[in-house]
């Protein structure tokens, strides 16, 4: 049963209380076919970290579902979304958008059929288009359905935006938030200070810099707007990092959330693990190699919890880096803190039946 798009004013509340959302992963078997068991787990394990949305048909998914020789971009989203009705807390159901505008509205009416209530808008495909252009294809999209802005960073199929066009951006009616995402801090003050200075108090701002979680969620934004100092918080992440490891996840975004409450002195010891998850990510990611191993090395992860049972990706040439297991292995053992390896061996069989 398709259950409908949350009602426009609870969307928005939950996504400006800040949300730990998960970029889900794509389970193949070993013929390279959709594992719906593991599939189903995974969504099962995220739901059960915790975690206060889901985002389908991502980078981490794989861009290669939506492929006509593979078909698996409905399918896929169907599975999460089925898993996601069944929680017993509201859940926003988020799946990524991408393509030329034709290609883009096909899939945004994809989601509304299957009852998602927001789109992750990807500019990827539209690397040469000027900005005026963009403009026109997001108030497209936003038509039909509400949409999360993605700033991608460029070594993995984004594209530099400017701060104009941010700012032009925020001024969509049905834009609800915007997933940052340059791994630049430049970047990154563009955007935050777009939206401060075009008055949207109701766009909520999420980090998609794995490279700086904590950061981007402990630094209060501000900015003098017309004589005013007006300030904002990253109060959310939508991280693909956040697909592994997913219980500390949460637990980390509760402790930024208690500490921005309070307005208190940062922990040393929060600095310290921030670089510490900074340093995972390197591994997770695959950094050193321009982060050609970051879907296998999440997959990895989830293998050794027993979350997958392979590696596998649609595409063939998606694999781990020389030396990158290594590298999972040594962040693994040296921050114990970092993982859920309890979590997941307590509940990894219920989440399988």
């Amino acid at each position: 049963m398709t259950i409908p798009s949350m009602h426009p004013d609870i969307l928005r509340e939950l996504l400006l209380r800040g949300l730990a959302i998960p970029a889900h992963p794509l389970a193949l078997d070993a013929q390279g076919r959709l594992d719906e068991r593991r599939q189903r787990a995974l969504a099962r394990y995220y739901i059960a970290a915790g975690v206060g949305g889901i985002a389908v048909g991502v980078h981490t998914t794989q861009f290669e579902i939506r492929d006509p020789g593979i078909g698996l971009f409905k399918p896929v989203l169907a599975l999460a979304v089925e898993e996601m009705n069944r929680a017993t807390r509201p859940l926003v159901r988020i799946a990524g958008v991408c393509g030329a505008t034709k290609q883009a509205a096909a899939e945004a009416a994809t989601l509304v059929e299957l009852g998602y209530d927001v789109a992750l808008l990807s500019l990827g495909a539209l690397k040469d288009a000027d900005e005026d252009t963009l403009i026109l294809h997001c108030q497209a999209i936003a038509e039909t359905v509400p949409v999360i802005g993605f700033y991608l960073q460029p070594s993995v199929g984004g594209r530099v935006l400017s701060y104009a066009f941010w700012r032009r951006f925020a001024e969509i009616d049905n834009v609800v938030a915007i997933k940052i995402a340059p791994f630049n801090r430049y970047q990154t003050i563009d955007v935050v200070r777009a939206v401060v200075e075009s008055g949207r108090e109701d766009i909520a701002l999420y980090t998609g810099n794995d490279d700086n979680i904590v950061m981007d969620l402990i630094t209060p934004f501000r900015f003098n707007v017309n004589g005013r100092q007006v300030e904002r918080r990253i109060m959310g992440g939508l991280l693909g990092h956040w697909a592994v490891w997913t219980r500390r996840a949460v637990e980390l975004l509760s402790e930024c959330h208690c500490l921005a409450a309070t307005g208190g002195v940062i922990p040393a010891e929060l600095l310290r693990r921030s670089v510490q998850i900074t340093d995972t990510n390197a591994a997770f990611f695959d950094a050193p190699n321009r982060f050609a191993g970051c879907i296998s090395g999440l997959h990895e992860v989830l293998r050794r919890q027993g979350l997958l049972d392979g590696i596998r990706c649609l595409n063939p040439d998606e694999r781990l880096s020389p030396g990158q297991a290594e590298e999972i292995s040594r962040v693994h053992d040296a921050y114990p803190d970092l993982h859920d390896d309890d979590f997941v061996r307590e509940n990894l069989h219920r989440w399988l039946d």
